[in-house]
């Protein structure tokens, strides 16, 4: 036993339990077993060639030393004209900062907004790392619950009950990790007019899965223009360009607070890595039919996940609006969501997480990622129906 003088604040992070899995599912494919992995959430397609030779170009042409802090400005006028095509909406490339992968935006908001006395508002089920970072930080997370019945959506109504004078920072997420979940537009709007009765309220929307999106049309909070003062939007190439282990992505930040931003991106990675940001300016203004494609696939997955996740005793299933993840019921198995992930892993050789792993009141789901072939998908879901009937759930 160290008696090192750790600081208290490291106990107080979480981590991210898909990567726990993920480690698990590769020890047991070391070991000769079969294992479908349901589990981690990213595109199972490869990057496409001309944003690899992108970053090849980069390389050969001398690219090999340090960028600005918050990217280059190629790359940050990519972005801002994205944004133009996508939302209508002009931003500044000044207000860009490129970072490795979308977490650092979300962990330099937290930081910014997070410390003793504050509160800072995150949907619980939701994406780990928000109460993590946010414990981290010194803040109280406070959940805002998203409720299955709603579509894992919240009541703008009941939401903001839970705002007081402590409260720096709202979180939101839509499309949404772990359900699938998207926020209406009505929803939104109705968000958007009680915020200004909060001017003091920041906001980070995360919208790194704005483009993977099925039936219905995305509504970015960037086109609000009252609340854009106070507005971070967490987005990336990870998701939408099969790009995660590329490491990159950016954030959106208020004239009057970027500067911060880009300080902390100083202090902790110094800048985002050169050839990175040549595939991601590539990325953007190269042919989007790739994208296309993948999200094609994905709504084909989406019906089949749905439809066979629905078979299985003991299971019910919503269809989720954009991702690529479903999050099952299981109650009816008389289970808990640690029981069944683990059932699911040790015995079936199938990943899944569990819905705990994204919040107390993820606590009788789990989570499926349909980021995987259709093959796949119904072989797995196979593995656990027979089991159901065997044990007689549901």
């Amino acid at each position: 036993m160290s008696n090192f003088l750790i600081s208290d604040n490291i106990k107080n992070l979480g981590t991210e339990n898909a990567f726990v899995v993920l480690a698990r599912s590769a020890e047991l494919l070391r070991q000769g077993h079969d294992v479908i992995n349901l589990g981690i959430g990213q595109p199972d397609f490869n990057t496409a060639d001309h944003i690899v030779e992108a970053a090849i170009k980069a390389l050969k042409d001398g690219h090999h030393g340090y960028t600005p802090g918050n990217g280059i400005l190629e790359l940050r006028e990519a972005v801002a004209e994205n944004i133009l095509n996508r939302h209508n909406v002009d931003i500044s490339p000044e207000q860009v900062v490129i970072v490795p992968g979308g977490k650092v935006t979300m962990w330099h908001c937290i930081l910014m907004f997070g410390g003793i006395g504050k509160e800072i508002l995150y949907p619980n089920p939701g994406f780990p790392i928000y109460e993590s970072a946010i414990n981290f930080s010194g803040a109280k997370a406070i959940p805002i619950p998203l409720i299955e019945k709603r579509g894992f959506s919240f009541d703008p109504e009941e939401l903001f009950e839970l705002i007081n004078e402590n409260t720096s920072l709202l979180i939101i997420n839509s499309p949404a990790n772990p359900t699938g979940g998207l926020i209406g537009k009505n929803t939104i709007e109705k968000l958007v007019e009680k915020l200004e009765k909060f001017p003091n309220l920041c906001i980070l929307s995360d919208e790194i899965y704005s483009q993977i999106l099925y039936d219905k049309k995305f509504y970015s909070m960037l086109n609000f223009e009252s609340i854009r003062n106070r507005l971070i939007i967490l987005d990336g190439w990870s998701k939408t360009y099969a790009m995660t282990g590329w490491r990159i992505g950016y954030g959106i930040w208020p004239q009057n607070i970027v500067d911060k931003a880009i300080r902390l991106n100083v202090n902790s990675v110094s800048c985002t890595n050169a050839p990175t940001q040549y595939a991601a300016i590539a990325a953007l203004k190269g042919p989007q039919n790739k994208v296309d494609n993948m999200v094609q696939e994905f709504d084909t997955r989406r019906d089949l996940i749905v439809k066979n996740t629905n078979s299985i005793p003991g299971f019910s299933c919503l269809k989720p609006e954009g991702a690529f993840y479903v999050m099952p019921n299981i109650t009816k198995t008389g289970l808990n969501s640690k029981e069944i992930e683990q059932i699911l892993l040790e015995e079936l050789k199938v990943a899944s997480v569990a819905g705990t792993s994204f919040g107390s009141y993820g606590e009788g789901y789990i989570r499926l990622s349909y980021a995987n072939s259709q093959k796949n998908i119904v072989k797995a879901l196979e593995r656990i129906h027979k089991y159901a009937v065997e044990k007689n759930w549901g």
